[in-house]
């Protein structure tokens, strides 16, 4: 029987009383050696790394990281970049989980197939695309499947709930909860307990299906936030890499201090 990692983290995460932290930065952001050095070094607080294919047009992301995108695209970051990246972080973590993400046009491009052996061949333990949903994203999801690559479907405080069940039932071991209408890093247009209520809701179709909670996660809000599977952090990470670089100080050590912080607060 095979146990995905991802599945391991959360059982983890579970047997000491709280969410998985996932964390989210851009792959090359703001070099191909810094990302890898910020990666490892997060990694010994979060849970699962989260690792995004600089796009140029990043539909759903917002601001903080559009600027990480623009920097690791200014640095020539190309997909095989992104792939050697991940297979040097496995090689120092090798049961930390790891997400790509990004966006289908360069997956297409890529060609799926060509795609997912290089995950495969790099040890990706999941796959997010941000613009392919469900019915469309089947048959891709059913390839990361067969290559035992975790297919993360999306769902939204807008998804009715027929869509919802049948989204859950096709999901593989995790779902990604998009908690309000806005691209990433927006201020929380919904309170906390807002979210957590629609959330529970969902959680009620299917209790065993672990679903984590991303967009607008900061400092502040995190603990508030406390009875979810997993929380992703994405922009607060990419904002302390501008800041860092800003201010000519060592972002490695600055990004850890904020995952390290925001870990702290869901012990």
């Amino acid at each position: 029987m095979h146990v995905s990692l991802i599945k391991q983290s959360f059982k983890i995460a579970e047997s000491e009383n709280r969410p998985a932290l996932l964390t989210y930065t851009v792959a090359g952001d703001n070099n191909k050696k810094k990302s890898l050095e910020i990666l490892k070094s997060i990694s010994r607080y979060a849970d699962i790394c989260e690792l995004g294919f600089p796009h140029n047009t990043p539909i759903a992301d917002g601001g903080q990281i559009q600027t990480s995108s623009y920097r690791a695209i200014k640095n020539g970051i190309k997909i095989n970049d992104v792939f050697s990246i991940v297979s040097k972080f496995k090689k120092a973590k090798k049961n930390k989980p790891i997400i790509l993400m990004g966006y289908y046009n360069m997956i297409y491009q890529y060609g799926e197939n060509r795609f997912i052996a290089k995950c495969k061949k790099s040890k990706v333990d999941g796959i997010i695309v941000v613009d392919l949903p469900y019915p469309e994203n089947k048959s891709f999801a059913s390839k990361c499947k067969k290559n035992k690559i975790n297919f993360i479907q999306l769902i939204a405080p807008t998804t009715s709930k027929l869509r919802l069940m049948k989204i859950i039932k096709a999901s593989h071991d995790m779902i990604y909860y998009i908690s309000m209408l806005s691209t990433t890093g927006g201020k929380l247009k919904v309170s906390p307990k807002k979210i957590i209520q629609e959330y529970q809701k969902i959680k009620k179709l299917n209790k065993y299906k672990k679903i984590v909670i991303g967009f607008g996660i900061t400092e502040k809000t995190i603990k508030s936030l406390k009875k979810a599977d997993g929380l992703v952090v994405g922009s607060a990470i990419c904002k302390e890499i501008t800041s860092s670089l800003k201010k000519r100080q060592n972002t490695v050590t600055n990004v850890t201090n904020v995952v390290r912080k925001l870990k702290n607060k869901i012990k």
